[in-house]
């Protein structure tokens, strides 16, 4: 009994010093092998769900010449009620084994009998989970059951299988704070945790690059007079006072749209949740903050981009009433009025008459013409008809100087996708005729991994700016419409190159 208390006491000594559940298991074995005097030990464990097969995840022998008994555990995976450890893991109880060689429910029998192993005793670990584990000693000589013996190492297995609890939470809530530690390291998000008084507990790298700080020069600092503006910390404070009097924050767990300030003193659109952690003591709060610089700016030239596409049109409405009213409505008035003079000289002067119907002839031509060219300009019939690459060549016919086209490829697009193609090229050849002083121009058009890509090359002047004129800025409105972009390259001196990609189904 002396040398069981003994034992017990080392072992908890042990557990108590040793955090590491693989470093203690070796040393536990060690010590109920040697003083309780069996030349074999070791812990069997379930699996990550707490549930067979059982492997052997530590053992200690007295004998070197035992060390192949090792290797023959190790490559065993027992289920409940299988071989020893089995066996006690599913009646949750210690057993013994007068001599292993002779039973017929351990599977390394034949390796403990060419190693001179026979007695057997295994107990379970237990914990207010149930078995979390069992120790197997084995001896070099059969040896009767002990029932003290088996009592006694009933209660220090529930010893071991407490420790072994507590080892594996304190591990478990470790590897948590690893884990939430490298989320924050890794988080795009700036995360920012303040206590009741406002000052700064963390501050993860992606706040540094947010707010152009360093963790370890605000750590402690009052958080408000470093990120939040001057114009918003009197409310900021007061926010955070009302909300340890009463409880109460309208903005907690809610995404908001707030200004923030760099450590220049810029200041800049941020999007901000804000929650309080759930420790004890004071209040502590975390915040997540999002810089939408990018965001905001898109949403502004998505409705500049907008707001022209409404403007053109109505620019384009306009244009068209004047030129029906300028060219072909005034044609068309003429010839009304020499239909009207033809019709009452037709008996009185009857060459007058044909005079007069000759002129009207002409001018109805003329107006159909100029109805032709202006439906030309707002979807050309032969784009509609024959699609893309006739109407190119149509359109580069019509060119004031020398056009080649490549491609566009055989088959039909979207007939959105069409027209801007269409017109992206028509635009760019207006304003190479316009400004690039160009001897010839090329346009091309290609298929390339789900996207219709229009280029257009002259050998002009270039310097065109993408920017400086609402002919191109209209195209890159047009484009965006239908997700696509375009870019403009046009170094001085060495022609002007418009790309032109529209995402189109393959």
């Amino acid at each position: 009994m002396e040398v069981m208390e003994t034992t017990e006491q080392a072992v908890a000594r042990t557990l108590a010093d040793v955090d590491d559940l693989t470093e203690a298991y070796p040393r536990v074995l060690r010590i109920v092998g040697e003083r309780l005097g069996w030349g074999w030990a070791a812990a069997w464990e379930p699996g990550a769900e707490g549930e067979p097969p059982l492997r052997c995840v530590a053992a200690w022998w007295a004998d070197d010449a035992l060390e192949p008994f090792e290797a023959v555990s190790q490559s065993l995976a027992l289920d409940a009620g299988e071989g020893l450890p089995g066996r006690v893991w599913d009646a949750r109880e210690p057993a013994w084994v007068v001599d292993v060689v002779a039973d017929t429910n351990f599977p390394r029998a034949r390796t403990a009998a060419s190693l001179g192993l026979h007695a057997a005793l295994c107990f379970p670990a237990r914990s207010a989970r149930g078995c979390v584990a069992v120790v197997e000693l084995l001896a070099t000589e059969p040896r009767e059951p002990d029932e003290e013996l088996l009592m006694t190492l009933s209660s220090l297995g529930d010893q071991i299988g407490l420790a072994i609890e507590r080892r594996r939470a304190h591990q478990a809530a470790h590897v948590g704070d690893q884990r939430t530690r490298a989320m924050l390291e890794a988080a795009l998000d700036a995360v920012i945790a303040i206590d009741h008084r406002g000052h700064i507990l963390d501050f993860n790298p992606a706040a540094e690059r947010t707010f152009g700080y360093a963790s370890e020069d605000v750590l402690g600092k009052d958080m408000a007079d470093l990120i939040v503006p001057p114009s918003l910390r009197r409310r900021h404070r007061a926010g955070l006072a009302r909300y340890l009097v009463t409880g109460e924050g309208p903005v907690l767990d809610r995404r908001v749209e707030i200004t923030g300030m760099r450590a220049d003193g810029s200041e800049f659109p941020v999007e901000l949740t804000i929650t309080r952690i759930d420790v004890p003591g004071p209040p502590t709060f975390t915040g997540y903050i999002r810089d939408i610089t990018d965001r905001k700016q898109h949403e502004a030239e998505l409705r500049a981009s907008r707001a022209r596409i409404v403007q053109a049109a109505d620019e384009a409405r306009r244009r068209i009433e004047r030129d029906l009213h300028d060219g072909a409505q005034q044609r068309l008035v003429g010839l009304a009025l020499d239909l009207r003079l033809a019709r009452n000289r037709v008996l009185d002067d009857p060459e007058a008459a044909a005079r007069l119907l000759e002129e009207a002839a002409q001018e109805l031509a003329g107006a159909t013409a100029e109805l032709r060219e202006l439906a030309r300009g707002i979807h050309p019939a032969v784009l509609t008809e024959g699609g893309l690459e006739p109407a190119l060549r149509s359109l580069l016919r019509r060119a004031p100087l020398p056009a080649t086209l490549t491609g566009p490829p055989p088959g039909r697009v979207a007939a959105a996708i069409e027209v801007t193609a269409y017109f992206t090229v028509a635009e760019a050849l207006t304003n190479v005729a316009r400004y690039a002083h160009a001897t010839r121009v090329e346009v091309d058009v290609v298929r390339d991994d789900g996207r219709l890509v229009v280029e257009v090359r002259d050998d002009g002047r270039g310097g065109a700016d993408a920017g400086g004129g609402t002919g191109l800025r209209g195209l890159a409105d047009r484009l965006s419409a239908l997700d696509g972009r375009l870019d403009v390259h046009s170094p001085p001196g060495q022609g002007t190159t418009i790309r032109a990609e529209i995402p189109c189904a393959s």
